[in-house]
This record gives C-alpha cells, sequence and structure tokens, in this order.
C-alpha cells in the first residue's frame, strides 16, 4: 500500500472519531478515541499492521514535533504556571519512579506470561 493510502487510514479514523465524539453528549478527547479504535482494528485483524507501518515509523520518527504546540502552552499560561511550579515538580519527581516501577513491573509480568503461554504449547 502506498504512503498516502496508509495516511488516509489513519487520518480517516482520526475523521470519524471526530465525528462520533462531537455527538457524544459528554466531553472525550477525539484523538484518544481514534487510538483505541486503531488498537481495536489491529486486533481484530481487520487492519494489518503492514497497512499502516510506513506511517506510524514516520509518526514515531518525527514525535518531537508533536510536543511543540504542548510547550508553547506551557509557555503562553508562564504566569499561572509559575505560582505552583514547587508542587508541579514535586509531583512530577515523585510519580516518575512510581511509573517506571508500575512499567518495568508490568513487562516483567507479560514477558513471564508470555514465557508460560509458549511452554505450555
Amino acid at each position: 500500500m502506498s504512503i498516502m493510502g496508509e495516511l488516509a487510514i489513519v487520518f480517516g479514523v482520526c475523521l470519524l472519531c471526530e465525528g462520533v465524539v462531537s455527538l457524544l453528549p459528554f466531553a472525550f478527547p477525539a484523538s484518544v478515541l481514534s487510538m483505541l479504535v486503531l488498537l481495536g482494528l489491529l486486533l481484530s485483524g481487520i487492519l494489518k499492521k503492514e497497512h499502516i507501518s510506513r506511517v506510524c515509523a514516520f509518526f514515531v520518527g518525527n514525535m518531537a514535533f508533536f510536543f511543540l504546540p504542548s510547550c508553547v502552552g506551557l509557555l503562553e499560561h508562564w504566569g499561572t504556571l509559575s505560582a505552583v511550579l514547587l508542587p508541579f515538580f514535586a509531583v512530577a519527581i515523585l510519580t516518575t519512579p512510581i511509573v517506571y516501577a508500575v512499567t518495568a513491573w508490568t513487562v516483567q509480568f507479560l514477558m513471564v506470561r508470555r514465557k508460560k503461554k509458549e511452554e505450555m504449547k
């Protein structure tokens, strides 16, 4: 499939989810719904990894570019953020090791589970 076809799939799912979110009676981020729909399509086998692999590799390779708007948003609200900077950094410093530990334990658990599954076969 061409790169344009891959882009059409990814952006088509995003556009569809934007429409679904606009119909919902509560606020929900369309980007999160898009990722969940893509995950569902990939897990169900309706969409194959090969159908979107090149465009996804491009997005992952240029991920830093997608963080620019949020950085600019932080700079725009610096006056408000500076008042709570110390608690913000305290929370960030305290929770980062917790996130790392939980992620590591989850990966280890899944690796052990996969190994046990392979041994049973």
